[in-house]
């Protein structure tokens, strides 16, 4: 299938670039773009956080519910994890149900929360086989300039590490802080003019090839690793991309400390 004519343009563009190393808003290949993040951003939510990528905007909200444990796990309860994107967030996005991409979007999400086993989902029990708490983790997108992977795992993470559970209102107990006991951080690469770059514009998905997603814990472990796109990269690629993950990942952990706490 041939190549749309705006993004064999811009292909031809970013690849001029690339043999210059530069991007087309001027960062550095592994420079992100600036940060911001807030909590507590959502009034009806138990926990909720809002991450500012560029002009990529998300939120994240978590809600707990009251679920009888699946028969194969009587001691468990549950983590569900979904992204939503409407087409106030760009002209590539469009209205009904979800897409593929909003799909892969929560997939890839959970996973790397999910791997990290940063929420024991036994201490969610409340009586085995009976009754245990859902953790439900919505993700909005009202803006996207690209990266909506790892400005969904920021916010996500953010979101639950401020969340409350509401004992009280079902007359379970007390409320008490949800248990997060580590800090997954995911770290996005996309092709670009045949090198790879940290945080891609939208720009640059678009006139991009394949991406990779690492999430990483704070001793480097590698809780999940997803490959988008066709195409293929080196061992060496990856090994470089591997390292500026480490480093990367530290700093956006650092954010979090700073503004959810320890």
């Amino acid at each position: 299938m041939a190549i749309p004519l705006v993004p064999k343009i811009l292909r031809s563009h970013l690849l001029e670039l690339a043999s210059k190393d530069e991007r087309i808003d001027g960062r550095g290949r592994w420079e992100g773009r600036q940060t911001k993040l807030e909590v507590d951003i959502l009034p009806r939510a138990e926990g909720s956080a809002k991450v500012t990528m560029g002009d990529t905007i998300v939120y994240a909200g978590v809600k707990f519910q009251l679920m009888t444990p699946y028969s194969d796990r009587p001691n468990e309860g549950g983590l569900m994890c979904s992204a939503e994107v409407r087409p106030v967030a760009g002209r590539n996005w469009e209205p009904g149900p979800p897409s593929a991409e909003s799909i892969e979007l929560g997939r890839v999400v959970d996973r790397g929360i999910r791997e990290s086993g940063c929420i024991d989902v036994k201490s969610l029990c409340i009586i085995p086989g009976e009754k245990a708490w859902q953790v439900i983790l919505d993700l909005f997108a009202i803006s996207d300039d690209g990266n909506l992977f790892d400005a969904f795992a920021l916010a996500a993470i953010a979101a639950l590490k401020n969340a409350k559970v509401p004992c009280e209102r079902f007359e379970v107990g007390q409320d008490h802080l949800l248990e997060v006991s580590s800090m997954p951080i995911m770290c996005s690469y996309h092709k670009v003019g045949n090198r790879f770059v940290y945080d891609a514009s939208k720009k640059e998905e678009l006139g991009g090839d394949e991406r990779i997603h690492i999430t990483l814990g704070e001793a480097n472990h590698v809780h999940s690793l997803q490959k988008g796109l066709k195409g293929i990269f080196s061992a060496d690629e990856f090994v470089e991309i591997m390292e500026k993950a480490k480093d990367t990942s530290k700093e956006l952990r650092k954010l979090v400390n700073s503004v959810v706490g320890e």
